[in-house]
């Protein structure tokens, strides 16, 4: 049994051989959380979309999974115009076929007060952290119809749950992604398509280690997960690839949170 300072390059990943083949669309792929799940899927022999706006780590990223034989494409769009979305959405399907499963992880956790907050700021972040979500849920529905079922994974967050300061307006965007969820899944579930919600903890991204991350955070994880180590983005796409697979025929409208036992 690995300890628990394994490193992502240890982790034995689980194999699906119903994933491969599947087409796979991830918003937010370029970086961080997104950049595990676009390597998992890949790995699994899925046809690996994504699409995201920081062109430049995304295209090294295709440059480096297509070097290795895998079917990967990026598309840049910018999640929060919905009607470029949806349209890139149907030409990824047109492309490399229908998109049987759907990752909704793009979010942004920038901080914000109250005190600062306007109306055209409070929409800024209510369209990156769960607008999108539901627009291309609704793009990718056709296609999982016509297929007889889909997966629909919605990236939830545990910081609502600890009632964490600084980003109202994210907090309430990502709580309102588990009531999404539990009405897609009603809706949708006659058609086989089933909807979950993926909640990270605390993952130990790039991004959070260069923003946030100091030694009190370090102390404060250790005493408040019930798991020693860190939560990275392999677990987060571990967790993916059994929500998409029909390992987990009979989950929907569910929770599975991925924060090494803290909340």
């Amino acid at each position: 049994m690995a300890g628990p300072d394994m490193q992502p390059e240890e982790m034995r990943a689980a194999v699906y051989p119903d994933l491969a083949g599947r087409t796979v669309l991830i918003s937010g792929g370029a970086t961080g959380i997104g950049e595990a799940l676009v390597r998992a899927f890949a790995a699994q022999g899925c046809h690996t979309a994504f699409v995201d706006i920081a062109e430049a780590p995304a295209r090294r990223l295709v440059e480096e999974l297509l070097a290795d034989g895998l079917s990967v494409l990026f598309e840049p769009c910018d999640i929060t115009d919905t009607t470029a979305y949806q349209s890139v959405i149907r030409e990824i399907s047109g492309r490399v076929g229908p998109i049987t499963v759907l990752l909704n992880n793009a979010a942004n956790d920038v901080r914000h007060g109250l005190d600062s907050l306007t109306s055209e700021r409070f929409d800024e972040l209510v369209a990156v952290n769960m607008k999108h979500a539901m627009f291309a849920a609704q793009a990718v529905v056709p296609d999982m119809q016509r297929a007889g079922g889909g997966s629909i994974i919605n990236f939830g967050s545990v910081g609502w749950m600890m009632a964490t300061a600084g980003y109202p307006v994210y907090a309430a965007a990502k709580a309102s992604i588990h009531g999404m969820t539990r009405g897609l899944a009603r809706e949708l579930g006659p058609d086989g398509i089933r909807v979950n919600t993926l909640v990270p903890g605390w993952v130990m991204t790039e991004k959070q280690l260069r923003l946030w991350v100091d030694d009190s955070v370090k102390d404060l994880i250790a005493k408040s997960q019930c798991l020693s180590g860190q939560v990275l983005p392999e677990h987060i796409a571990q967790m993916a690839l059994f929500l998409a697979s029909d390992a987990s025929s009979m989950c929907s409208a569910q929770n599975f949170v991925v924060d090494g036992g803290w909340v």
